[in-house]
């Protein structure tokens, strides 16, 4: 089966955006306004986000006013929203919004998946849902040489060590990576 990824950029802190909901912070460092393809999931072929995300790319990369940069952003995949609100759709994006809990959704996810990863974009309360669902996977994190006073936790949720595998740590450019396995609550015993 397809592995769920939250594969996010967060300050040394564990802020996955400032006090506003900005990702300035990122945009200062070498490095994160291009980051590496080789850190991003290569096999998502589903992204999924809150509606703060999807709301913040909107307005930041003028996505209404112009729907061709959606393919620049998002490729071609589908992008799933969390939402109970209903929000503005660029022309030609394939947008799916959704409201309710992630394991009434996750099958409509993985249909539409094929196989595929499902890329966990943001936020940290929404990846926290996957992982109460006991559906996240992998946890990918590109630290960044920042911190801030305050701002949108990384992952809101008490995690203990024994549901968390280090799988690797490496330098790349500016940034730490780190990337752990999340070990499913019935593996956890062993």
């Amino acid at each position: 089966m397809a592995r769920i990824i939250f594969d996010t950029a967060a300050t040394l802190n564990g802020w996955i955006a400032d006090d506003q909901g900005s990702l300035s912070w990122l945009f200062e460092v070498e490095g994160g306004t291009e980051p590496d393809p080789d850190l991003l999931p290569s096999g998502a072929t589903v992204l999924v986000e809150g509606s703060t995300t999807y709301e913040w790319m909107l307005r930041e990369e003028d996505l209404l006013a112009h729907p061709e940069r959606w393919q620049q952003v998002f490729g071609p995949r589908p992008t799933f929203v969390f939402t109970s609100r209903d929000l503005p759709i660029p022309r030609g994006a394939d947008v799916h919004l959704v409201s309710g809990e992630v394991r009434a959704v996750l099958p409509r996810l993985r249909e539409a998946a094929a196989g595929g990863d499902i890329w966990v974009v943001g936020g940290g309360d929404l990846a926290g849902q996957f992982l109460d669902a006991d559906a996240l996977d992998v946890i990918a994190l590109s630290i960044a040489p920042v911190a801030l006073p305050a701002g949108a936790a990384l992952l809101p949720r008490r995690v203990g060590a024994d549901r968390l595998r280090l799988v690797s740590a490496r330098a790349a450019g500016q940034f730490a990576r780190l990337v752990y396995e999340v070990r499913h609550e019935g593996d956890c015993s062993s």
